[in-house]
């Protein structure tokens, strides 16, 4: 019976060891097979396929502002503009505006004042509106002084002595019974840069002028109940394409003074 235990432990013992064997075996030639497949690297990759895909980002482009900035202009038909409007009364309108400025720059914005500088400046008197010129005699009395005789219309003198401290010359005038001395002031840095300063205020001025007739006109044109809503919009875009050519031409206009009185070439 104790041999019978023993023969049956072997057995068991060659069965497990023959169990070991065969799965070590079994291993051994997974490992083998493995090992005769060729490695390939990336670079190896690349090499041979010329046509793999690599992933790239694309950024959205941001808009061309110079291009936008650059539309097209309106073309003017004034034939068919004037079907709806008279053009011609709009152009003299803004052309008005337009020689306003050229006036104002002209009489009231010069490094050396002179009499010509004062004489159109604007007095409220006696409830109506006049100038200087005609409420009193303007004479230089020397390169440094201005005088004002105002003894015709002495009632009119505070309006007057109002209106040439606030003319943007840098004017201050003093009273001496009804005669008004202005000196002169000197041509500084300073004074110069005022002057600047006084015709941007004007341009202003008459670039409002000129959007107050073409928002004037706009109207008159929705208004009319003929046109068609595209030909309202055209006629509508060509106002404004006629008030924009005056205001470029105000706006050269006050980039030649500007240079003028702050003395840049």
């Amino acid at each position: 019976m104790f041999a019978v235990r023993i023969l049956a432990r072997n057995v068991n013992y060659v069965a497990l060891h023959r169990s070991y064997v065969s799965l070590g075996q079994k291993c051994q030639n997974h490992v083998e097979k493995l090992s005769a497949i060729p490695v390939v690297t990336r670079d190896a990759l690349c090499e041979k396929n010329t046509s793999t895909v690599i992933p790239t980002r694309h950024y959205a482009k941001s808009k061309d502002k110079k291009k936008e900035k650059g539309k097209s202009k309106v073309a003017i038909n004034e034939s068919e503009l004037s079907e709806a409007l008279n053009v011609e009364s709009l152009k003299n309108q803004m052309q008005k505006a337009l020689d306003l400025l050229k006036n104002d720059f002209l009489k009231h914005l010069s490094v050396r004042t002179n009499a010509g500088s004062i004489e159109g400046l604007p007095i409220e008197f006696d409830g109506k509106m006049h100038t200087l010129q005609e409420l009193a005699q303007i004479v230089r009395k020397n390169p440094k002084m201005l005088v004002v005789n105002m003894s015709v219309f002495p009632q009119a003198i505070p309006a007057a002595l109002k209106a040439i401290e606030k003319s943007g010359m840098n004017l201050n005038p003093q009273q001496d019974g009804t005669t008004l001395y202005i000196p002169v002031p000197k041509v500084t840095t300073e004074h110069r840069e005022n002057l600047a300063k006084n015709a941007k205020t004007l341009f202003i001025k008459c670039r409002d002028s000129i959007r107050d007739v073409q928002v004037k006109q706009v109207k008159s044109l929705k208004k009319k109940d003929k046109l068609s809503q595209d030909t309202a919009r055209n006629f509508e875009q060509q106002v404004i394409t006629i008030a924009d050519g005056f205001i470029s031409e105000a706006e050269k206009i006050l980039e030649s003074k500007q240079k003028e009185l702050i003395g840049k070439d």
